[in-house]
């Protein structure tokens, strides 16, 4: 693995002329996760796996970027979000980037559901020119979340501040959480949740959706072997396609 934040270009010359070709990048968020956890939760999230990715296929990891698309959270103190434009051409002028270097193959770890659509743009804008991405999304998450969890989602398939990703901050970055300040927290959601968009902070009164306090930082390493594998498999896929 190559770091990019930390290496010269020659190293990164080096590293292409050897015939390893991968760059793999985080794109998290900067949001409110309520009392407990740090606003850059889903860049530390996705950071970890791009970082294992990287390590385990051999590839280049770029800085993780700490912004995405939030607009759901943004009426909480500390959210800053990107327009979806924004990050679509942000991925694509990061994608294009890398080609440029000799990185012919791109893998994308997102760590926000805002961020999903731009992204999905993006990837198809990048194959329209030849460019190569791979954007996953936690793949596996669902079904490692529902072995470990002890409390009830707020919302089937919702994981914002509650136990499932503060078991995975638990795990990846430690000193960021409090632990001692978690409260759990199930408002009344619309009807017609998901189908429209919905600013949070009109339904909650903070950004946690569920009870974070059962989490763990041992849930939250099964959680990440469970992400890491089902992501690596469709690197190796990617990569032998």
């Amino acid at each position: 693995m190559l770091e990019l934040a930390g290496a010269t270009s020659d190293e990164v010359r080096d590293f292409v002329a050897s015939g390893r070709r991968l760059a793999v990048v985080a794109i998290g968020a900067l949001e409110a996760h309520g009392a407990h956890l740090p606003l850059s939760t889903d860049t530390v999230v996705a950071e970890r796996v791009a970082r294992e990715l990287a390590n385990r296929h051999d590839g280049a990891l770029l800085p993780s970027v700490a912004y995405g698309e939030t607009w759901a959270t943004s009426g909480w103190p500390g959210t800053i979000s990107l327009s979806p434009e924004t990050v679509r051409l942000l991925a694509i002028d990061l994608a294009r980037g890398a080609v440029a270097s000799g990185l012919d193959r791109v893998v994308v770890v997102n760590g926000d559901f805002g961020n999903r659509l731009p992204l999905a743009a993006a990837a198809r804008d990048l194959a329209a020119e030849g460019i190569r991405v791979l954007v996953l999304d936690h793949p596996g998450l669902a079904e490692a979340a529902d072995a470990v969890r002890e409390s009830a989602p707020a919302v089937p398939g919702m994981h914002h501040g509650e136990e499932i990703e503060t078991s995975m901050v638990l795990a990846a970055a430690p000193d960021l959480v409090h632990l001692e300040r978690a409260a759990p927290q199930y408002p009344d959601f619309p009807v017609d949740f998901g189908t429209r968009p919905v600013r949070l902070h009109e339904i909650g009164e903070n950004a946690v959706f569920g009870d974070p306090r059962p989490a763990t930082a041992a849930k939250g390493e099964t959680l990440f072997a469970a992400v890491i594998a089902a992501a690596s498999v469709q690197v190796e896929r990617f990569l032998a396609g």
